[in-house]
């Protein structure tokens, strides 16, 4: 691998992967997003319609709500072999078929990428609890006697990595992200470093996650998700009438690759990842910080890494999940940021459509940024009605705007005060 300087090293996406609740492929989400139509649907886990829990952003064309993979279906494009398939999770099943659309839609073959050296493979997966309490349910069911050999590889953090790193050959580097709805952002920023680094020249990156009792019924717990019953409401950041987020599942996949290997192969740019952030709360172990000191410090990084003045920035594609405490956070956070400079991107939280997603949001919320940059619009907050004070001074557009964004941020928080911030910009903003 050439020794080129670390500035000269610029990242690229190049391909894009969708198992969603606004749609399984490119053209679905980006006519959802245009549209503000949501993804979400009524749902009764545990066969208890007593629950608070009503609505959920559920992924569609897909059964993977059995502990048995022999259960499962998918979209017949999509070819699983049973090898494969036993040591899945069900989120596994998402994020197998994301990565092939993506590889498709960068003009990669599964070969060309399979043992190859200068290609790794980031994952983003708090793994599957669903799978982890059947297991060990029959392994206490038997004292201990028998166990499932795949139930290791299918229901821990490290199942994406596992199983996609064996299925595609995956040798230049393996690794997993596990800090809750940072995962995935995290997982992007780190692909980021290793091939400005030189570590690596391209990174798969994927960012998944379950819907189901296990995985979202604790939050209910927690006081954190929403009890309306209506989809058109139940899902609405930075409203003043939100009462929580909306759990979603599903999976989504960048392919980010060193600029001059793209251009090598020819493939289509679609977006630069310009430069990225991270900070810290230090605040509380499930709160954000009341002001969204963190956030704030996460977006100046990146800017600064990026070189981009906040004056330059078009559009930020917030973390807002629809709670009280986390969306004004970062509301304050933005007005903090922004107004201090006398700029104001228009700002809207894609979550009212598909719902929060967890680990695998920061993934996902990227690739919306990259279609509102390739396909030339500013998604909107369509369930937004009466803005929470907070906001006051934030350009917050209810539908989606009909104009080409040229640079953007992407932001995620997570439990513990993580907080990472995405730049993105088209290859035209892109320096020679």
């Amino acid at each position: 691998m050439n020794a080129v300087p670390f500035s000269l090293r610029r990242v690229v996406i190049t391909g894009l992967g969708f198992v969603t609740p606004i749609g399984n492929d490119r053209s679905t989400v980006t006519a959802h997003l245009r549209a503000g139509r949501h993804g979400l649907a009524p749902v009764v886990f545990l066969g208890n319609p007593n629950l608070p829990v009503k609505v959920a952003g559920t992924v569609k064309d897909f059964t993977v709500d059995s502990t048995s993979w022999r259960d499962w279906r998918w979209p017949a494009e999509y070819e699983i072999p049973r090898e494969t398939l036993r040591g899945l999770a069900p989120h596994g099943v998402y994020a197998l078929c994301a990565v092939m659309q993506a590889l498709r839609d960068a003009g990669l073959s599964e070969e060309a990428v399979a043992g190859d050296d200068a290609t790794g493979l980031f994952c983003a997966s708090a793994g599957s609890a669903m799978m982890l309490h059947h297991n060990l349910a029959q392994l206490h069911a038997v004292r201990g006697e028998r166990g499932n050999p795949m139930g290791v590889v299918s229901s821990i953090a490290g199942t994406l990595n596992f199983n996609l790193a064996a299925h595609f050959r995956i040798t230049g580097a393996v690794c997993g992200f596990v800090s809750a709805c940072a995962s995935a952002s995290h997982a992007l920023g780190y692909a980021c470093d290793e091939i400005q680094l030189g570590r690596l020249r391209r990174v798969i990156v994927v960012g998944a996650e379950e819907l189901n009792a296990e995985t979202l019924l604790p939050f209910a717990a927690m006081r954190a998700l929403s009890s309306a019953s209506d989809p058109v409401l139940a899902s609405r950041p930075f409203d003043q009438g939100r009462d929580g987020f909306v759990g979603a599942g599903g999976a989504v996949v960048l392919i980010l690759e060193e600029a001059g290997l793209a251009a090598e192969r020819g493939a289509r740019i679609q977006a630069e990842v310009a430069g990225w952030g991270q900070a810290a709360d230090g605040h509380s172990m499930a709160v954000s910080h009341p002001g969204g000191a963190g956030l704030r410090l996460a977006m100046q990084r990146a800017l600064a890494q990026s070189g981009v003045k906040p004056g330059e920035v078009d559009y930020v594609n917030a973390h807002g999940t629809s709670t009280q405490v986390g969306d004004r956070a970062e509301a304050l956070a933005l007005r903090s940021l922004f107004t201090e400079a006398g700029a104001r991107p228009r700002v809207s939280s894609t979550k009212a459509l598909t719902g929060h997603p967890l680990s695998l949001a920061g993934a996902m919320e990227a690739a919306f940024c990259v279609l509102a940059l390739t396909e030339g619009f500013i998604p909107g907050n369509p369930h937004l009605v009466t803005p929470d004070p907070a906001c006051e001074g934030l350009d917050l557009p209810r539908a989606a705007v009909d104009r080409a964004p040229r640079i953007v941020l992407n932001n995620s928080s997570g439990f513990g005060g993580s907080n990472v911030c995405h730049v993105l910009r088209t290859p035209a903003e892109s320096p020679a």
